[in-house]
């Protein structure tokens, strides 16, 4: 099956039913549909390989996807924050592509690569000036790739990521009910098109029904004047994000936000105080944690609305400890937690976390990364208690290996953000003559505090750890490097500390 099934499905059911609302404009399903079509019959003369966005998120993108899907071409939407010479090299990988969003800057640096390039104004327009003939429409079966996304390259240089239809499908139709929202059920989505946060989102939202209202460009104020306008009842937010729509209320920022009643927040980790004060924020909100990766079609454990009451009301430390867990693994999703010589490590016990299932893709246009069973190594280290619930320590490229000893860098991480004077912290392994590895961290200040002496954060993780656990090395910096998800770059944090 195709994925353009999902907004055929809600353009039959409700035709009229308003999908979509960006930058003022509205557009039903039946428009959405229709202009997916037109873009089949524009991407079908353009000759393209590939369907590339470079471009906010737009109705450009959603028309896209389906347009994309309903060709048989690889939706590829690119990060646009990237420098020019590394987005050149994308764009190489992925040419002849039509390509639709900054024309400017594609001319400029990719303009021999044999690009097919529209604006996002002139690509939507002609979407829907163009009406392919019914007798020389033959959409996509949907037995190829859907989508194709660049790996983020936290740690290294970017992979292509596939997702087949078969996967995304896999994901949706198992975790979504079709026409499931009522017509007042609005999603509010802001995250960044080239990410499969985004992607899902859409999906979902579409196969769901439930009206899409997209913020181009994230800001605090512009997300909270958006719940107010469209009543907004979902949103999906990182926690950066998160952390500064609480600033931005802190600071006098109002917004009428009793409409909002589900939040769900994933990509990275979640300090435990902005969780705290987010629940407290919003009060009638049901909070939930996902954790998924491009490679699973999104999301694979949720922590619910339930379990994060059940956490926050607790005075048992074990329940109240869940709130910085990824969950339970959802139903359509089996897991695992193997060590490094592969085997299924007991409950409690750190690892490399597994993952199972029909949307799991684990596929890279260079390699599979599956194992001969269908096991996806997701490089996330974790482990999960006795109840089921997964907890999180890092990548398991992160792993700081001391003396043959494991670390999480973690457990050190949270140790140090419970000192009063620190806002932010990193933990990674540095070069050690005797050790092999040793702990470096890297902190930031809370303003209006000192900083407190790197001895102060050694004998902190001394009590609270082991003493294999003190830092080495303590850098003082005035910010962490995430990127735009709120992944935080710890390559980068090794190069403040090896300098």
């Amino acid at each position: 099956m195709n994925i353009a099934l999902l907004l055929e499905m809600a353009a039959e059911a409700a035709p009229d039913r308003i999908a979509l609302v960006c930058d003022g404009k509205r557009w039903t399903y039946s428009d959405l549909l229709a202009a997916a079509r037109g873009a089949f019959a524009i991407i079908q003369d353009s000759g393209a390989d590939y369907v590339a966005l470079l471009d906010e998120s737009s109705e450009a993108a959603v028309i896209a996807v389906f347009g994309a899907a309903l060709a048989g071409v690889p939706y590829c939407p690119l990060n646009y924050r990237l420098p020019d010479a590394d987005l050149a090299a994308l764009l190489g990988r992925i040419a002849p592509a039509l390509v639709i969003g900054d024309e400017e800057r594609v001319t400029r640096i990719a303009q021999d690569q044999g690009h097919t390039i529209l604006s996002r104004e002139e690509f939507t327009l002609q979407t829907q000036e163009t009406v392919p003939a019914d007798d020389a429409r033959e959409y996509d079966p949907g037995e190829g790739v859907a989508i194709q996304l660049f790996t983020s390259g936290t740690t290294a240089a970017p992979k292509a990521a596939i997702l087949r239809h078969s996967n995304l499908l896999g994901y949706i139709l198992g975790t979504v009910e079709f026409a499931g929202a009522d017509e007042a059920d609005a999603a509010l989505v802001v995250v960044p098109p080239y990410h499969i946060a985004g992607i899902s989102a859409l999906l979902s939202s579409i196969y769901a029904q439930r009206r899409i209202v997209m913020l181009p460009s994230f800001s605090p104020e512009g997300w909270l004047a958006l719940v107010q306008a469209e009543a907004v009842t979902n949103a999906f937010v990182v926690p950066t994000m998160l952390s500064r729509i609480i600033e931005a209320m802190d600071n006098g920022t109002t917004a009428e936000i009793a409409s909002l009643r589900a939040i769900a927040y994933g990509g990275g980790k979640m300090p435990l105080e902005v969780i705290h004060k987010a629940l407290e924020r919003f009060p009638a909100a049901g909070f939930t944690n996902a954790y998924g990766l491009t490679e699973t079609s999104s999301t694979v454990a949720l922590l619910g609305p339930e379990d994060h009451r059940q956490a926050l009301a607790s005075s048992d430390s074990k329940i109240r400890a869940r709130l910085t867990s990824l969950g339970k693994p959802i139903p359509t999703v089996e897991m695992e937690i193997r060590g490094d010589d592969g085997r299924v490590m007991p409950v409690g016990e750190a690892g490399e976390i597994y993952v199972r299932g029909e949307q799991v893709s684990g596929e890279y246009k260079e390699k599979s990364a599956l194992d001969a069973d269908g096991w996806f190594p997701t490089r996330d280290a974790g482990y999960m208690d006795e109840e089921g619930y997964l907890f999180l320590s890092g990548r398991a490229d992160d792993v700081i290996v001391r003396g043959g000893e494991n670390m999480s860098p973690g457990e050190i991480e949270d140790v140090l953000l419970t000192h009063p004077a620190i806002a932010d912290a990193c933990a990674c392994a540095i070069p050690s003559v005797e050790w092999g590895e040793a702990v470096g961290i890297a902190v930031v200040t809370r303003d209006g505090h000192e900083a407190p002496h790197e001895n102060e954060l050694k004998d902190l993780v001394r009590q609270r750890l082991r003493s294999s656990r003190v830092p080495e090395k303590v850098a003082f910096v005035t910010e962490l490097p995430y990127n735009e998800m709120g992944k935080l770059l710890r390559r980068k944090v090794k190069d403040v500390l090896a300098g």
